[in-house]
């Protein structure tokens, strides 16, 4: 007697190249059997015909580490068929943190993960200090999806030196900290280091993320005491000043993996990404694991002038990051600020998000009833049609509706032809879905199901099979997560069921859930049937699925 029986669909083990029709067996939460079970009896028994059984997706790159302290699920990753998260990435996260300290990293988080501040100071629960007490904390709550933590170089920094880590170098004494404080939490089960140097990356006024001031001997300290642990990867938001060549040589003093994001398509620079990549497949070539994490989706923002996470990847706007509306109004105004606009689109900079392409920058909701003809048009064909500057004409729609113009951008990722090499290469890994950050923004938590939909499905580019690896074994793989990702005997029973010829994901749309009733946008998931982890359903085709104690573990233990 078995607990669960999957019976007469196929299976995308995760690690093949194929589909096989296979029905497969779990007890005890892990994987018993795979094979023609034929009518052996089951609790649970899974007619699954003309569907596929796949391992749950392993998203290693997210930022959950603030919602699961209020909200145990991790949503709406889990319905998407997520059964693994990765969380702490870019080096930014809650554990460890002096009281003292709480009000300045939620202010930091608010700015650099996109999430009104109100809603983290009324929802995460302190109950914890250090590195460990937070995996505690985890166990103790429970979580949905199973959970990997980074320890975070910004949330370290801030431990060590308080305000100060957002201002300047760090002396020898705290960085034999910040070593000390890094050790301690990977022999409690961190899944590695994890850092910044990204110029998208600001904390609150608009001051740099504290990595983003640590000269080079405190990163290297750092790596050098990842590289003493047992185990543990590193994950790395580059920049203009971090390439490939100082990820390889982080990967040849650790010998693990180093994986660094984002690396985007970008029209702006349109050989950046492949010429990124073809330096990181020759330091494979020479044993090294660099990887680049792309996803399969475009970056897409939804934002206001009053709130323009985006803009502030441009100087010119990193001013108004932390102004007030009557400060962002009057700038806007003055036409020495827009001509300083214009001449940053104009010679754009590596590193930035922004571009200026109006033709891609949509107005989704307008705030005056005169005005709602130009919802659904583009920054582009408006200006166009009415004779304008687009760079006025987005400033300007703005300005009569004191900054409540909704607009959503497609950012990077938007020439498909140009996406797809990036997708298939050797040196990148499926990634970036951001889930929990930019929750004002954007919701690309769904970008699994995007890439069975799109890529597969719609435009053959990839096989489901193949697809599905990329989602499932070979970012476990690369960081070194044992038994997920694959669907063999022993392995744990982390699955998804879902209709190869409806899978997707919705458009975003937002809801007022987080604590104070402040919004965020989420995607629904279509032709996902069933969501298993570790043997357990947590969702059901339509809800989530109601259980005494969630039944994700918080993983400690990696292979090296």
């Amino acid at each position: 007697m078995f607990e669960h029986v999957f019976r007469g669909g196929e299976i995308a083990d995760g690690v093949s190249g194929n589909l096989r029709r296979a029905d497969v067996a779990v007890n005890g939460g892990r994987i018993v059997a795979v094979g023609d079970l034929g009518k052996a009896a089951a609790k649970n028994l899974h007619e699954t015909d003309g569907l596929v059984l796949a391992p749950g997706f392993v998203d290693i790159h997210t930022h959950y580490d603030a919602q699961l302290t209020w909200e145990a699920t991790a949503t709406p990753s889990p319905s998407l068929g997520v059964t693994t998260v990765v969380i702490g990435n870019c080096g930014f996260g809650l554990a460890p943190c002096r009281p003292e300290h709480r009000g300045l990293l939620a202010k930091n988080l608010s700015v650099v993960e996109g999430m009104p501040l109100a809603a983290l100071e009324a929802g995460v629960r302190w109950d914890f200090e250090t590195f460990p007490e937070f995996l505690g904390m985890l166990r103790r709550r429970g979580v949905t999806p199973n959970v990997a933590v980074f320890a975070g170089h910004s949330t370290m920094r801030t431990h060590v030196m308080g305000e100060a880590a957002s201002a300047r170098a760090a002396r020898d004494d705290e960085i034999e900290a910040m070593c000390r404080v890094l050790a301690d939490s990977l022999k409690a089960g961190a899944i590695g280091f994890a850092s910044s140097f990204s110029h998208n990356h600001f904390g609150h006024g608009g001051v740099p993320m504290p990595s983003r001031f640590a000269e080079r001997k405190e990163t290297d300290a750092l790596v050098r005491t990842l590289a003493a642990a047992p185990q543990g990867a590193m994950q790395v938001a580059s920049g203009p000043d971090v390439g490939v060549a100082d990820l390889s040589t982080w990967a040849r003093m650790t010998g693990r993996t180093v994986a660094w994001s984002a690396l985007f398509q970008m029209d702006a620079f349109p050989n950046r990404a492949t010429d990124m990549l073809a330096e990181a497949r020759r330091a494979q070539a020479a044993g090294l694991k660099v990887y680049a994490q792309v996803t399969s989706q475009p970056l897409s923002m939804e934002f206001t002038l009053a709130n323009a996470y985006p803009l502030g990847s441009l100087d010119v706007w990193e001013p108004l990051l932390a102004a007030s509306p009557e400060e962002i109004l009057r700038r806007l105004a003055e036409p020495a600020f827009r001509q300083a606009f214009r001449v940053q689109l104009a010679a754009p900079k590596k590193g930035k998000i922004f571009y200026g392409d109006w033709d891609r920058i949509e107005i989704a909701q307008v705030a005056s009833a005169t005005n709602r003809a130009l919802e659904g048009q583009t920054v582009a064909g408006v200006a166009a049609a009415r004779g304008a500057d687009p760079v006025d004409l987005f400033f300007d729609l703005a300005v009569a509706e004191n900054l409540a113009t909704v607009y959503v951008a497609q950012l990077l990722n938007a020439t498909e032809p140009a996406v797809e090499p990036l997708l298939k290469h050797e040196a990148s890994v499926i990634a970036l879905s951001d889930a929990g950050a930019h929750l004002s923004f954007l919701c690309d938590a769904g970008y699994g199901l995007h890439l069975l939909a799109r890529w597969v499905r719609e435009k053959q580019s990839l096989s489901l099979a193949e697809a599905v690896r990329q989602l499932t074994s070979v970012p476990a793989d690369l960081y070194g997560i044992p038994d997920r990702g694959r669907i063999t005997e022993g392995a744990m029973a982390d699955l998804v069921l879902f209709d190869p010829a409806t899978v997707g994901v919705s458009r975003p749309r937002r809801v007022f859930d987080l604590p104070g009733g402040a919004s965020r946008l989420i995607r629904d998931p279509r032709g996902v049937a069933g969501v298993w982890v570790n043997g357990e359903q947590v969702w059901d085709g339509a809800a989530y699925c109601a259980r005494r104690h969630p039944p994700g573990q918080v993983l400690t233990r990696f292979n090296a």
